[in-house]
């Protein structure tokens, strides 16, 4: 698991949040696009409202590969 508030926590890469890099919560794109809430039940429960996922692992995933088992 990535160690950095920058990383997000699902896949390492940068998670491009607004308020890590000391803008306002208002700047984040999480703000403006949708957050699938599959992706964050993927988040560990210790890590839930503590780590931002980047916009890739956020988006909703397309609705036939939602239906597919992991």
């Amino acid at each position: 698991m990535p160690e950095s508030n920058s990383d997000c926590p699902l896949c390492g890469q940068s998670n491009q949040c607004a308020m890590v890099a000391g803008l306002p919560a208002t700047r984040c794109w999480c703000m403006t696009q949708p957050v699938a809430p599959a992706a964050l039940q993927q988040l560990p429960p210790e890590r839930r409202g503590l780590a931002c996922i980047c916009p890739e692992c956020a988006r909703p995933l397309p609705p036939m590969q939602q239906s597919l088992p992991i």
